[in-house]
């Protein structure tokens, strides 16, 4: 019997990407900014988050993206569901506030 063949890889990534570890980061404009945005698998992904997108939690093992502006400070980071992310322009990021906070 002859061995396996492995599947050929892929041609690489995309233009514009670059490895980081974890996962590849782009950039992509949006809101007349320059955001880097970068693809976390399930395995890299170890704590829970909140995605301003649709302000449902992000659970420890689910693959997402976090996004920061370009000029942005590590506290600028947020972590969107892939789906989020790309439905921000319907879906812009809500605003954080309490249960009892009164709705304006």
């Amino acid at each position: 019997m002859s061995p396996r063949r492995n599947r050929p890889r892929a041609a690489g990534p995309r233009p514009g990407a670059r490895d980081m570890g974890s996962g590849l980061e782009r950039t992509e404009a949006w809101q007349g900014e320059d955001w880097v945005v970068r693809r976390i698998t399930g395995t890299a992904a170890a704590k829970h988050y909140r995605c301003p997108g649709c302000d449902q939690e992000i659970p420890p093992g689910v693959p997402h993206v976090v996004t920061w502006p370009s000029l942005g400070a590590v506290d600028d980071r947020r972590h969107w569901h892939g789906p989020c992310w790309n439905a921000r322009d319907r879906r812009g990021a809500r605003t954080l506030r309490s249960r009892n906070a009164p709705r304006y």
